[in-house]
């Protein structure tokens, strides 16, 4: 997302615009990415079919997982203004949504698969956090095209996928797969602007697509069948 960068290059003009993807291509229009943008509907498509499931199957307690939904939908229209109207403004449309996903998620997961307790949930989300915090600002913004920030994100997931695994739970396998589409997304969107030359739509909107996808597993995997239930 390189926000800092783009305050360094820009200035301090909460309206210029934000060159920071191939297909933008250094236009300032209002539908310079037209892909990139439309492409955002993956996530609204996500939440609501994660809504339809809640509704159908009258789960209780579902509060964290309402909220993970509508924040999902929220990602969605929040990503979309950022590519439609590309300053910092929308920018924060578009980051705030994220990180209330991966805190939520994180203790949601905590609690609903691992059965933590209270303080060992809010301990490991410390942890997220501390981490999250380190990564900004000790590894440089550009790192990466930007996709530094989703390091810590991506080992959590990671050690997610081995405590499941270890506790031979039926979610492991969708973490797992949600791990490998992680990969490759984050792959994806750190040779966006790299690969201009070659192919002037780039990669992000497959970023859009795929973690469309793997938040819909991930979130899938927390709404719980007779046997998973908070503790």
């Amino acid at each position: 997302m390189g926000f800092k960068r783009d305050m360094t290059e820009t200035g301090t003009h909460l309206f210029n615009y934000l060159d920071v993807y191939c297909e933008r291509a250094g236009e300032a229009g209002f539908w310079a990415e037209p892909v990139n943008a439309i492409t955002n509907l993956a996530f609204i498509i996500a939440a609501l079919l994660v809504a339809r499931v809640l509704w159908q199957r009258k789960i209780s307690p579902a509060f964290d997982l309402w909220a993970l939904t509508i924040i999902l939908f929220g990602i969605g229209v929040g990503s979309g203004l950022w590519h439609i109207y590309a300053t910092h403004p929308t920018l924060l449309a578009d980051v705030i949504p994220i990180a209330l996903f991966l805190h939520l998620f994180l203790i949601s997961a905590l609690r609903r698969l691992f059965h933590y307790s209270w303080v060992k949930t809010l301990a490991g989300w410390a942890g997220f956090v501390l981490a999250t915090i380190a990564a900004e600002l000790y590894l440089p913004p550009d790192m990466l095209n930007g996709s530094v920030m989703y390091l810590p994100a991506f080992v959590v997931l990671l050690l997610l996928t081995l405590g499941l695994t270890r506790r031979r739970h039926p979610a492991a396998r969708d973490f797992a797969v949600a791990a490998g589409v992680f990969l490759v997304s984050v792959t994806l969107r750190t040779v966006d602007m790299a690969i201009c030359d070659h192919f002037a739509l780039g990669t992000h909107f497959l970023w859009h697509l795929l973690n469309a996808y793997l938040l819909w597993r991930l979130l899938m995997a927390l709404v719980p069948g007779s046997n998973v239930s908070i503790k």
